[in-house]
This record gives structure tokens, C-alpha cells and sequence, in this order.
């Protein structure tokens, strides 16, 4: 985004691009692009994870895959389950189980908070991403979602198409 900005005492306009507001510390480990796809997202909410030294290795190298996976509260505890973390490459014998149910660290307010939606409306808890946050510790964005139907599906893919349809006619009549 290009923004003028008026340069004092000669009447000229000069042009500064505005600042990202992507955080160049948080390094992005894995997305669960398939959610958007499948979820209404009503609500984004950060939680800590309780993780094994060995997983966070592998997670560094990349190891993740959140595809099916989601979250469930049960006894006042947060928990991510099918969340494949895959083994570390210099791990031994103590290696950590890739699919091991995990534990996300929420305050107890979020934790009854998220029980009241998932109860009352019929709402999930899906994971968006899993990234390190500036001070090095994995987070993971969870999502507060409701299911689409098929219909709903069919009807985003074909916003989507139409939206690059605009976008390639505009690009065809700039150039």
C-alpha cells in the first residue's frame, strides 16, 4: 500500500510504502489451509503447547502436519488430538509417538468459555497454524468454527473463482 506523504516547505508529494504488519519473528511451522475450506471461523485464539524437547526439534525442521486434527476439552483440559508431529531426525530410542494426544496451555476462563460455545452452539475447535512466537515458544492458533455443508463448500470455491476471473481482467487491462 503506497501512501503520499507531503514533504515540508516544497509542496511536493512523496510517496512511502506503509509498513507490513506481518511479525518477521514468528516463523510460521505449519498451516491447516483445509479449515478454512471446511469451517465458518468465528473466533482465533492463541494457546501454548505442552510439548516433548524431541518434538520441538522436529517441529523446527518442519515436521508438522495439522490436517485432521482438533482440539477437545474434557476435566476442565484443553487437549489437540491427531496432530502428527513427525520424529526428529537425530532422535534415538526416546523419540517421541508422532500422534500423541497434547495439551494446550489456556486460562481457565478460555477453557470455560470455549466448553459454554462448544456445548451450546454445536461449535469446534480446529487448529489454523503453528508457529514460534519472538520468544521462541510454539504457539498454536486455534480456530472456534462451524461446519459447512456442501453447498456452503461449492458456494466459497465459486467466489474464489470468480475473484481471480476480476483479478486476471484487471491484470489483462493494465497491461
Amino acid at each position: 500500500m503506497v501512501l503520499p506523504l507531503p514533504r515540508a516547505g516544497r509542496g511536493k508529494v512523496q510517496y512511502v510504502m506503509a509498513k507490513q504488519h506481518k511479525d518477521p519473528n514468528n516463523k510460521v511451522v505449519g498451516t491447516n489451509r483445509k479449515a478454512t475450506f471446511d469451517y465458518f471461523i468465528e473466533e482465533k485464539i492463541e494457546a501454548g503447547l505442552m510439548l516433548v524437547g524431541t518434538e520441538v526439534k522436529a517441529l523446527r525442521e518442519g515436521h508438522l502436519n495439522l490436517r485432521d486434527s482438533y482440539a477437545s476439552i474434557a476435566n476442565g483440559k484443553a487437549v489437540l488430538h491427531n496432530c502428527h508431529i513427525g520424529t526428529y531426525s537425530h532422535g534415538n530410542q526416546m523419540n517421541h509417538e508422532p500422534l500423541r494426544p497434547r495439551t494446550l496451555l489456556l486460562h481457565k476462563k478460555e477453557i470455560e468459555r470455549l466448553t459454554d460455545k462448544v456445548k451450546l452452539k454445536g461449535l469446534t475447535i480446529v487448529p489454523l497454524r503453528l508457529y514460534f512466537n519472538d520468544r521462541g515458544r510454539a504457539k498454536l492458533e486455534l480456530a472456534v468454527a462451524r461446519g459447512k455443508k456442501t453447498y456452503d463448500r461449492r458456494e466459497t470455491v465459486k467466489k474464489r473463482e470468480a475473484s481471480r476471473e476480476i483479478d486476471r481482467a484487471m491484470k489483462d487491462s493494465r497491461s
